[in-house]
């Protein structure tokens, strides 16, 4: 699978991202599959050396806003590490559970696979400047709100409203500090 051009990102290193799963089938309602996110996140990010700036885990995807660190690894295999073991933790409980999703993973792919979990690739955009840092930290944070989950953005357990409103970082640690600080 092709990087579409992700050589030409070398010099960055604020992202923010999204990925969905496939079909937009809404896992992440359940506490559990959210945890197991959020450990191959936690995993990862020791692994990698990157640094959470903002999150939020939606019921068929999610956004998050990372910083990461070039000498130990690329946004491409941060994102590539964190699908590949979180679908697989993610399939085996859904397995373990006999729950009906795992028909919605299974299929007949082109390259050999026999189920897929996140959508292929992801989306991302360079962060390049404190506005638009800003303006996405918003956007990540009000999302369960205009999704009509929550009425208010720090009652959403996994989202980083939470760590910028109450300092709780409970569930995943986030460097709030970026949020004041320009990027060059």
């Amino acid at each position: 699978m092709g990087l579409r051009g992700r050589s030409i990102l070398e010099g960055e290193h604020f992202f923010f991202v999204t990925t969905t799963v496939v079909n937009f089938n809404k896992v992440f309602t359940d506490d559990l599959f959210c945890d197991i996110l959020i450990k191959n996140i936690k995993h990862y990010q020791k692994r990698y050396n990157f640094e959470v700036i903002a999150y939020c885990i939606m019921p068929s995807h999610f956004h998050w806003i990372v910083k990461t660190d070039s000498s130990r690894g690329t946004i491409s295999s941060i994102m590539r590490d964190i699908k590949k073991f979180s679908a697989w933790d993610i399939m085996d409980q859904l397995k373990r559970e006999a729950s009906p999703l795992v028909q919605n993973f299974a299929c007949a792919i082109e390259d050999g696979q026999k189920r897929r979990f996140w959508m292929p690739r992801f989306d991302d955009e360079v962060i390049r400047d404190q506005k638009m840092l800003l303006t996405k930290i918003k956007y990540i944070h009000n999302n369960p709100v205009d999704a009509g989950i929550t009425d208010n953005a720090k009652d959403y357990k996994y989202s980083s409203a939470r760590n910028y409103t109450f300092d709780d970082q409970s569930i995943l640690y986030v460097e709030k500090s970026w949020a004041g600080i320009e990027i060059i």
